[in-house]
């Protein structure tokens, strides 16, 4: 196979985040089957590869560039247009228009089908993020009513929800980074987590939504909004509940309840299976080996598909209306 360099802008400083940390976990899975190397592209760093050093040298056809950080996608496949490209995609509502050669590896089945519908023409694979195997339920006594990370909730959970629920139970707002997450997961009886509104300012989807699935690993009982990838695998009613639902009485009341109840809703282990480092390393392998193949041999296709732009789409659907009018008026 061939050897994949995954492009961030940096990987320390004013880049670091979840999203960043969840390429870097994707790197070290990409290790386990071939060989894989961080390559930065903004920020110089020792002991780190830097893009624009690497595009010095005369022949890269034997590594296969893959980029990620949203903002950045479009410049960088413009950068990258004669490599091997692949777009390892996290959110959703870029508006990036990129060219067939280029797969997409998206860490949702929600993400992927709004490339899907995007990029009908381009090859796509769905590869989710990892859970990992530290978060698990560990069955201790949970001294945590209510958990929440202040980061990305929404103005009602902050100002309304968790202002009423510290007047009748034990509330823990985290608004900072914490250590050990596993341990603190396992001290909580309910989680809560709402994401709508900030990517809705974002103007962003929610990629996949790694906290409220390693809190239900953790045997919390999660509350949380479903938009984005949350919509992958939150089920609510059957393994978790729905947050904001229509009054905060209802809100409170609800939680109360669950806090009294714990354990009542909770992932399958076959669920969690799928989010695991043996399942997404055996998927990552099946997608590589396909997309090299592609790279093999795509040179040697000529006969592109059409790409579903918006003068195509006017003219299909000037050729729709005419169609119709013809078949009313003409037969």
């Amino acid at each position: 196979m061939r050897k994949l360099y995954f492009l961030v802008p940096g990987t320390n400083g004013k880049f670091a985040c979840g999203g960043l940390w969840a390429e870097l976990k994707t790197v070290d899975l990409a290790q386990q089957i071939c060989s894989a190397e961080v390559v930065t592209y903004r920020q110089r760093e020792k002991g780190q590869l830097f893009l624009d050093d690497l595009l010095q040298k005369a022949e890269l056809d034997d590594v296969i560039f893959v980029i990620s950080w949203g903002f950045d996608v479009a410049k960088l496949a413009t950068k990258l247009q004669n490599y091997n490209v692949i777009y390892h995609a996290h959110s959703a509502g870029y508006k990036l228009n990129l060219p067939s050669s280029i797969p997409i590896i998206t860490v949702s089945r929600n993400t992927m089908g709004y490339w899907g519908q995007q990029l009908p023409n381009s090859l796509i694979y769905y590869l989710p993020n990892q859970i990992a195997d530290e978060f698990t339920n560990l069955d201790l006594e949970r001294d945590i009513d209510v958990l929440v990370q202040s980061r990305k909730s929404s103005e009602y959970l902050i100002k309304e929800l968790i202002p009423a629920l510290q007047k009748q139970c034990n509330v823990f707002v985290v608004d900072s980074y914490v250590k050990d997450l596993p341990g603190l997961f396992n001290r909580a009886k309910v989680y809560l987590y709402d994401s709508a509104e900030y990517w809705a300012l974002q103007g962003l989807s929610e990629g996949f939504g790694l906290q409220p699935m390693e809190a239900l690993a953790c045997g919390c009982q999660v509350f949380s909004s479903v938009n984005g990838g949350l919509s992958d695998y939150l089920d609510p009613g059957f393994n978790c509940y729905k947050i904001a639902g229509y009054a905060l009485e209802y809100d409170v009341q609800r939680i109360l309840k669950s806090i009294a109840s714990p354990g009542t809703l909770n992932l399958s282990p076959t669920t969690l299976a799928e989010y695991r480092r043996e399942n997404i390393i055996n998927r990552f392998t099946v997608i590589l080996a396909e997309i090299n193949d592609f790279f093999d041999h795509k040179k040697e296709y000529s006969s592109k598909i059409n790409n579903l732009t918006k003068i195509r789409l006017g003219k299909l659907l000037i050729q729709r209306t005419f169609g119709k009018l013809k078949k009313k008026y003409f037969q």
